[in-house]
């Protein structure tokens, strides 16, 4: 998955797009489809135009031009399913008590299965191609595009969730968020610069209040 440019300086918390956490890995940035502001708990991957913008935010550049994909009520449906099965095993392992961030899938075998399922629905292989004169490795798949990139998400997630990065998993605890990122630098507390500043702004008036 591609990187893109850092936002967590944006103080513009209620673009979607702005929440995705360019900086954080592709579950990562799944799972944060899901996002808040002070209306409310908002949904970013609802109909075949989101699903068509969020691949083109992260996908690979030789994946393809994602205007060209035929996507449909399927894949959205698939990308949703692995999102909420991110989102809850993301609150186990964060012991996440958010009462916002309840993930639409509750049950912790049915996530688990989500995940498998979904990660085993193509099956890639390496293969060589030149490049400019030399050797280099892709791997291809028989499965269409969406699919692929959905079971690459979710083994990058199966990674996250067993490997080293799984304890540097955090819920942000900033007011009214519900995104989860992981814990770069020893003095992140929150997945962005504007849910520090409300942070601080949330304390500093509870201190003045008290």
């Amino acid at each position: 998955m591609k990187d893109r440019p850092a936002t967590r300086d944006s103080e513009a918390l209620s673009e979607p797009f702005a929440l995705l956490l360019p900086e954080e890995s592709a579950p990562v940035r799944l799972m944060s489809t899901i996002w808040a502001d002070r209306g409310g708990v908002h949904d970013s991957l609802r109909t075949v135009g989101d699903l068509r913008a969020w691949l083109a935010a992260v996908c690979e550049p030789d994946a393809g031009d994602s205007d060209n994909w035929r996507l449909d009520r399927t894949d959205v449906d698939r990308f949703r399913t692995l999102r909420d099965a991110l989102r809850r095993l993301a609150a186990l392992l964060t012991e996440d008590s958010r009462s916002g961030a309840i993930s639409a899938t509750t049950d912790l075998e049915r996530a688990v299965a989500d995940v498998n399922h979904i990660a085993a629905e193509a099956a890639t292989w390496p293969q060589l191609f030149l490049d400019e004169g030399q050797l280099r490795r892709r791997h291809t798949s028989t499965a269409a595009p969406a699919t692929r990139l959905a079971a690459a998400v979710a083994v990058e997630a199966v990674e996250l969730f067993t490997g080293e990065d799984r304890v540097r998993l955090r819920a942000c605890y900033a007011p009214g968020c519900v995104l989860y990122f992981v814990k770069d630098h020893p003095r992140r507390e929150w997945c962005c610069t504007a849910c520090g500043n409300r942070a601080r702004a949330a304390r500093h008036y509870q201190r003045h209040r008290g």
